[in-house]
């Protein structure tokens, strides 16, 4: 069969894509994985959730296993109707993070070819995004979710610019397409940012609009675009709308409490501190680290070799063993952030070009780039431009449910490498004079090369290139000045590296503008140096030392003999674990159900919970999590499983229920408060009802666990006299109902975090079952977007084609 010459060049990218991402990450042709720490906690959180869908072959939506319980929903979850994930995993058919890297060169080449660009041009461009230092890092960290939003980020530009392009059916379908992938991928803050990119965009096209008189036709592009947006968010529906409704119940959402941990008054928020939301801020300095990888040191650890002031000092000191070994993870990182894997490098080569597109290419797809990316920097400074980050938090919705402002320069990652393709193709293109090519190719050097200078003048003339952690290495005389000898001389090391990248690129230019290159050989040129300029850095932090075998990778965990002796007891309970930070410790939940988890976005009020009393050891709160378990360390740091005899169990009977008026109440009366005997409730919750709890003793009654699994936990009651129960079960009300006998009765939430239940007198059975109504509800919505975007297209398309047979 023959293949059209219109395909080949689909070919050619596609398997370029794929070649570059399996050769990249290598060690997966011989079945190895990259070690990904996040995605290692990650791996123990979801273990039960893991186990439920083989044993039930269903979707439980709930997690037992973290935090003494939670909504699945953030951790892992399917939805029904979810055809957008069937998409993706055909997308990504190689093996991971090799699947991600093609996507991030796949979605690329799409949006170059929304631009109109050369198909060359486009590969060149895809790797150079593909590759960008930061996209390739965030692997290293297990940030997974992050990635996958990125890859997805210049498809849906690339939707939104074909309708600006009046190129509506095909705009319209993939914005829908693109936008629902954009939000499976489950990471709010990396969409949102992209709302700004796009947001920008809007305001560029609307002055066009009003200057060129076309406020109609403005009009008419925001609606498609919109009507796009809208359906592919609806087709996750099911997704979106249960990670609001538990949104507002994390960490992310409002508190209750105006007190702090020490007692002193603080002011409710409805979202994160501002102190969390800018601990990672770029500093104004930090920033050139985007096209000078080492100007600030590189990554928080370096490895430095033989010929540095750091290994020859401790050499001179302690010979060569100590040296080597000492030397291979070095503090050299001097900016104030509290750890970064590595620079966020964008690179020279790419941008280089950029300036280049600033003084090369016209009209309001450049001025879009870069007010985007200026803004994109400008607000990765954090705490660092408080004027603008404050009005931002304050003033923005959603904004200040994030973390890492510093994140932000994914924008700059997006369209510093778009503007600079763009570059090339004005560069090569014949309706520009070669004396305004000479120019901008002049400016540019000049520019770009001046922006170097200056950067490696300010450092010197400002900074000390002291770090955050130096004082660890003041214990051997002259090597603190050691280290800072080797950060100023990795300063100068690459910053004439990315000197010589860049008059090696406007080399290449000059020699096509004299007629002594030929284009195919300048995108040949161009496409080496920055896949050099990028691998060559990236290689320092992600390669194949990174990869262990797949048995390891899967199976992370190993039981402990502490372990192992705590799974011969087969009830139901949970286990405190004292040797690592319960609260941001994952491997305890790959074997028990524990009190800790790794999560960013946990119940706000078991965090707080964990804040107030767990933190403080307060044992009947320990107690009454029904902690059977916990998990210490001897004298020779050996894990021991020690047993709780005074743990609550899973349901008890209590005495009295002590009445609250505010959630600072409610926790303050855990203080003191007998578990056993006693519960306290919050009174607004009690609402017109009165005797809601009974009061009189029965000393007979008694309630236990009969069966549980995930999604149910049946219990059996048996007592004289109307009592009140507490479960040692999180309390979650959109989602766990509670059934006496099967029928459906209240249930309330006591001890903050837990529920309570009055149970009738005599014999019952007593279940709770988590059954969000939101699943059911968003799964209508999103099979009716799928379909109105596929009718929408279809008809639109007919409806063209019939108006064109008309004339």
């Amino acid at each position: 069969m023959k293949i059209s010459n219109k395909v080949i060049p689909y070919i050619i990218a596609i398997s370029v894509f794929a070649l570059a991402s399996i050769i990249y990450f290598h060690p997966v042709l011989k079945g190895q994985k990259l070690h990904q720490s996040d995605i290692t906690q990650f791996r123990g959180m979801v273990k039960d959730i893991n186990d439920f869908r083989t044993e039930k072959n269903a979707e439980p939506y709930w997690t037992a296993s973290s935090f003494s319980g939670m909504p699945a929903y953030q951790v892992s979850a399917y939805y029904p109707n979810d055809f957008v994930r069937l998409l993706d995993r055909s997308l990504r058919f190689l093996p991971r993070p090799a699947d991600y890297t093609f996507l991030y060169f796949l979605s690329f080449f799409v949006l170059m070819l929304a631009l109109k660009v050369d198909w060359r041009l486009a590969i060149l461009g895809s790797l150079a995004f593909g590759f960008s230092t930061y996209l390739i890092i965030i692997f290293g960290a297990g940030h997974n979710a992050k990635a996958h939003a990125i890859a997805y980020m210049p498809l849906v530009v690339a939707g939104i610019l074909w309708v600006f392009q009046k190129r509506y059916i095909l705009g319209f379908l993939v914005t829908g397409v693109a936008m629902a992938l954009e939000i499976y991928t489950n990471h709010p803050q990396m969409t949102y940012y992209l709302g700004f990119c796009l947001l920008i965009l809007g305001i560029v096209e609307l002055i066009n609009a009003i200057k060129e008189k076309q406020i109609a036709v403005f009009i008419k592009q925001s609606i498609v675009i919109l009507a796009a947006v809208v359906l592919g968010i609806g087709a996750n529906s099911s997704r979106l709308m249960a990670m609001k409704e538990y949104a507002d119940k994390s960490t992310r959402g409002k508190s209750e409490l105006t007190i702090n941990v020490d007692g002193s008054k603080k002011e409710a928020t409805k979202g994160l501190d501002k102190a969390y939301i800018t601990e990672y801020s770029y500093a104004k300095l930090e920033t050139f680290n985007l096209f000078i990888p080492r100007f600030m040191g590189g990554g928080t650890i370096e490895k430095l070799g033989e010929d540095s002031n750091f290994y020859k000092t401790i050499e001179a000191a302690a010979g060569k063993k100590v040296a080597k070994d000492y030397a291979s993870q070095v503090l050299t990182y001097w900016g104030d952030q509290t750890i970064i894997e590595a620079p966020a490098y964008i690179g020279a080569v790419i941008f280089f070009l950029f300036f280049l597109g600033i003084f090369l290419v016209k009209g309001r797809l450049k001025q879009w780039l870069v007010v985007a990316t200026v803004f994109s920097i400008l607000m990765s400074w954090g705490r660092n431009f408080e004027v603008l980050t404050n009005f931002f938090i304050d003033n923005f919705p959603l904004y200040n449910k994030f973390r890492a402002v510093s994140s932000i320069q994914v924008i700059a990652e997006l369209c510093v490498p778009i503007l600079g393709v763009l570059a090339l193709k004005e560069f090569f293109s014949s309706s520009i004079s070669s004396k305004e090519k000479q120019e901008a190719l002049k400016k540019a050097v000049y520019v770009f090369g001046g922006l170097i200078v200056v950067g490696f003048l300010l450092a010197h003339g400002f900074a000390t290139f002291e770090g955050i952690r130096d004082a660890q290495y003041s214990q051997l005389p002259g090597l603190t000045d050691a280290i800072i000898a080797d950060r100023k001389s990795m300063l100068l090391v690459d910053s004439l590296r990315s000197i010589v990248l860049m008059l090696l690129s406007a080399g290449v230019l000059y020699m096509l503008l004299k007629d002594k290159l030929k284009q195919n050989i300048t995108i040949i040129a161009f496409t080496v140096f920055v896949l050099f300029d990028l691998i060559s850095v990236n290689k320092k932090y992600v390669n194949e030392d990174d990869f262990k075998s797949s048995r390891k990778i899967e199976k992370p965990f190993t039981a402990s003999k502490a372990d192992k002796i705590i799974l011969q007891d087969k009830t139901h309970f949970r286990v405190g674990n004292f040797t690592v930070n319960p609260i941001n410790d994952g491997s305890t939940s790959y074997f028990h159900n524990s009190i800790g988890g790794y999560h960013a976005a946990k119940l706000g009020r078991y965090q707080e919970l964990f804040d107030f009393q767990i933190a403080k050891n307060n044992m009947q709160v320990l107690n009454m999590l029904n902690t059977k378990y916990f998990i210490i360390g001897n004298d020779k740091g050996e894990k021991q499983a020690q047993l709780n005899p005074d743990a609550n169990g899973n349901a008890w009977f209590v005495e009295n229920v002590k009445v609250v008026n505010s959630a600072n109440e409610e926790m303050q009366a855990l203080d003191s408060l007998n578990t056993k005997k006693e519960a306290v409730y919050q009174k607004e919750f009690l609402k017109q009802k009165q005797n809601l709890f009974p009061t009189e003793k029965d000393s007979t009654a008694v309630i236990k666990l009969v069966n549980n699994n995930l999604t149910s936990l049946v219990y059996q009651s048996k007592t004289t006299k109307k009592q009140f129960a507490v479960f040692s079960e999180i309390y979650y009300k959109d989602g766990w109902n509670a059934y006496v006998d099967g029928k459906l009765t209240p249930h309330y939430r006591v001890n903050y975090v837990l529920r309570g239940m009055v149970i009738p007198a005599g014999n019952h059975e007593i279940e709770f079952k988590f059954e969000p109504k939101v699943i059911q509800q968003g799964k209508f919505i999103s099979l009716s977007s799928y379909a109105l975007l596929i009718l929408i297209s279809l008809g639109w398309f007919f409806y063209d084609k019939k108006k064109r047979n008309e004339l």
